[in-house]
């Protein structure tokens, strides 16, 4: 006799499991468990099969029918419906393997131990609200040029060209990743190259050396902590970037030796920089750890317990004494490079200085002197030069 809802819902479990027939190859399982499940028994070539259709109450007694009768049809046209479900459950799996997400996910991982933490994050970030919305989800071989232009075009609609040309670099690079396991034959990023209108970037304003007297004036009669003020200084003095400036720490400096040693992880390239310490910023670092020398930061910020001053803190002080649009903190690295480089500095000496790397990655490979010795040299007579204009702003007070 067929089964009606009432037998299926009063059906007890036992010791054992067993069975509740609804006729035709359909039963019901019930387990000890409690748990109920349809199955389907059917014969392929004089051979048993069992087909198994899912879990009641999930599947109603009307749907695993409708299941059945189904699965009826294939074994007539001699098809084996549980061969079909996993056929249909192994490409469901593959199709899931090969979609552009999938890949672009296992690409960034494969790209983590070469990427800083922040970084590898900013990208994913990305993919995830501008990317993977469009075309995540879509099997990465059949995306084409007109799917990257789409993605590329809603970044930069909304005025973040740079970031649309950075994500198109990443999008190609994942393609070329896909072609390597050929998932897919061709690289629809790489034709928008040039597609995406660059800005031309502008150098950020340096401070002309003839100013350095009156520049030394006004931040000496400003109203600003002396930390602060000693903050500029040595940014000026030592000309590393703003952020490598104020989150120093006093274990970096080793005052024997007269360096300053910027670990690797605060730097923007995955390098330690170490800053050879001529006599005007040893001077001035001596007065700041009289001030800040019972801390872990140089610079401490005055709200963040565990923090040092924030990126806009040097910019702000050479607002109000005049220089918004004429110098920045980061001016002053080109200031530095513009007078060694006039003045004869090996050229090598004072990239290595300012922390940059090598383009030529073949000049690169061979050229890894530090040029320390030249360096130090080099440091000194800049102070020199800096403490000379730095006297005669003194002398004008």
């Amino acid at each position: 006799m067929p089964l009606s809802d009432r037998q299926i819902k009063n059906a007890k479990p036992a010791e054992k499991a067993y069975k509740v027939s609804d006729g035709h190859g359909l039963y019901l399982l019930v387990k000890p468990n409690g748990g109920k499940y349809w199955r389907f028994k059917y014969y392929i070539d004089n051979k048993e099969k069992l087909l198994s259709i899912g879990t009641y109450p999930t599947i109603s007694l009307a749907e695993a029918r409708e299941a059945a009768e189904n699965a009826r049809r294939m074994v007539a046209n001699g098809q084996s419906p549980s061969e079909a479900k996993q056929q249909a459950k192994r490409e469901k799996e593959a199709a899931l393997l090969n979609t552009f997400a999938y890949t672009a996910r296992e690409w960034h991982a494969k790209q983590l131990p070469r990427w800083k933490p922040k970084h590898a994050a900013r990208v994913l970030h990305y993919f995830e609200t501008d990317v993977f919305p469009l075309i995540g989800e879509e099997p990465i071989s059949g995306l084409r040029v007109k799917n990257i232009q789409a993605v590329l075009d809603k970044v930069a609609n909304r005025g973040a060209i740079e970031t649309a040309e950075k994500i198109r670099q990443w999008i190609s690079s994942i393609f070329n990743y896909a072609a390597m396991l050929e998932r897919a034959d061709g690289n629809p990023a790489a034709p928008l190259v040039g597609y995406l209108q660059i800005p031309q970037t502008t150098n950020m304003p340096a401070l002309p050396r003839e100013e350095l007297p009156e520049f030394y004036r006004r931040l000496l009669l400003a109203d600003v902590t002396q930390q602060n003020r000693l903050c500029l200084l040595l940014t000026v003095l030592c000309f590393a970037r703003n952020t490598e400036i104020r989150g120093g720490e006093w274990a970096e400096i080793d005052w024997q030796a007269q360096t300053w040693t910027i670990p690797a992880q605060r730097m923007k390239r995955p390098r330690a920089h170490l800053i050879p310490l001529a006599d005007w910023p040893l001077e001035l670092l001596h007065e700041l750890h009289g001030l800040t020398g019972q801390g872990r930061f140089m610079f401490p910020s005055r709200t963040a317990t565990a923090g040092y001053i924030s990126e806009n803190t040097m910019g702000g002080i050479l607002n109000r004494i005049g220089y918004k649009g004429i110098a920045t903190p980061h001016g002053f690295r080109s200031l530095a490079s513009s007078v060694l480089n006039e003045q004869g500095f090996n050229a090598d000496a004072i990239e290595r200085q300012l922390a940059h790397v090598e383009d030529n990655k073949i000049r690169a490979a061979y050229n890894r002197a530090e040029y320390l010795a030249e360096r130090a040299q080099m440091m000194q007579w800049y102070s020199d030069f800096l403490r000379q204009r730095y006297d005669a702003a003194k002398a004008m007070l």
